[in-house]
């Protein structure tokens, strides 16, 4: 059964990246209900045309597509769990899917898929890029781990919300993508920043070294879009915490030890995010490990 426009969504977690896909089905013409435990969070997406229900539960009993954008892989598992234990995810009843736009972890994507389908609903996992003013837009990436069948139902809400829409495998393949891009990503704040650190000391401008990047092959999307838009601007405010790049990058590393492949690059770039060599806390805006004039500390083996 194909999921036509005119489906009631549920969106659970209306921070900076739920409110904006929650802003995409409203503009498609999608009933949306919502859940997010922060006051400012569903006053505003009251606002935005949002019907905001008072429990999780609540959004898993009124939707037929339910959208999860939420910190961790535990608190999806606690969510969809809760909603088993209330009963909106039992055999007999209309199928749903839920769709998992949070950065999660393989294993758990995979037993909550298993877990659903055995009671005929699907689950994918869907973690996106493309940040807050991609969610806005609906022009996020999104990369799909999960049955082709589920992936059908839940096209026209995934089409809402999102400009590309990679499905990669069965259930886990969504999160693999997701945690190799942005182990990615990690290591080009690094290396750009000390390539325009370089150029600016040996008396090239960084807007100059950029411009030659990004005609060159030294480019990537973080020179390309981030540093001129939050690292030169100086305006750091891309809506990316640091915390949850270190978060990314601790799983990227895990799922490397699980399946036994070297990553040094990675483990590097891991120790220079952690906040004892950069300063950065968890909250801080991750362009700013752009910030040419941030110095990293000396790690104990240097000292």
């Amino acid at each position: 059964m194909d999921r036509k426009k005119g489906c009631v969504v549920g969106v659970i977690g209306l921070g900076a990246m739920g409110f904006g896909m929650a802003s995409s089905l409203r503009k498609a013409d999608f009933d949306v209900v919502g859940f997010d435990p922060a006051e400012t969070a569903r006053s505003r997406a009251k606002d935005a045309g949002v019907s905001v229900l008072d429990t999780p539960e609540s959004v898993f009993e009124a939707a037929d597509v339910i959208v999860l954008s939420l910190p961790t892989a535990r608190h999806v598992e606690r969510v969809v769990n809760d909603a088993m234990a209330a009963g909106y995810l039992s055999k007999g009843l209309p199928s749903k899917v839920v769709i998992d736009t949070s950065t999660s972890e393989a294993l758990i994507s995979r037993k909550l898929a298993a877990m659903l389908e055995a009671e005929g609903h699907g689950f994918l996992d869907a973690p996106v890029s493309g940040g807050p003013s991609g969610a806005a837009a609906g022009k996020l990436s999104v990369m799909l781990g999960g049955a082709e069948n589920r992936v059908k139902e839940a096209m026209p809400v995934l089409e809402a919300m999102a400009a590309n829409i990679l499905h990669v495998g069965q259930s886990g393949a969504g999160n693999v993508a997701k945690l190799v891009n942005n182990m990615l990503v990690a290591n080009h704040m690094i290396t750009t920043r000390e390539a325009l650190r370089l150029a600016e000391t040996s008396g090239v401008s960084a807007e100059t070294a950029l411009k030659v990047i990004n005609s060159a092959t030294g480019r990537s999307a973080i020179s390309e879009i981030h540093f001129p838009t939050w690292v030169i601007p100086r305006s750091f405010d891309s809506g990316f915490s640091t915390g949850l790049m270190r978060k990314d990058l601790r799983l990227a590393r895990e799922l490397a030890a699980e399946s036994g492949t070297a990553t040094p690059m990675a483990d590097l770039a891991a120790e220079l995010w952690d906040e004892s060599l950069s300063g950065l806390k968890d909250e801080d805006d991750f362009m700013l490990m752009g910030d040419p004039n941030l110095e990293f500390a000396p790690s104990e083996e240097k000292k």
